[in-house]
């Protein structure tokens, strides 16, 4: 599961190079932040969804719970 600073930046990269290493994704999109609204907008809407599973922080506790 991923979370932090910067969405677009530090999240997504990482992101990136763990799917390159055959990891299943799950982005946890509200324990996440980027500099600006958009930024973060762009990478949870844009991106993450054609590298693995957005989800929220009620989402994952649920399932792990």
């Amino acid at each position: 599961m991923f979370g932090g600073i910067a969405t677009n930046l530090g999240v997504e990269s990482t992101a990136r190079a763990a799917l390159d290493l055959g990891y299943d994704l799950v982005f946890v999109e509200d324990a996440m932040a980027a500099f600006t609204a958009a930024e973060h907008e762009a990478s949870a809407r844009l991106d993450f969804p054609r590298l693995g599973t957005v989800a929220t922080v009620d989402q994952v506790r649920f399932v792990a719970g």
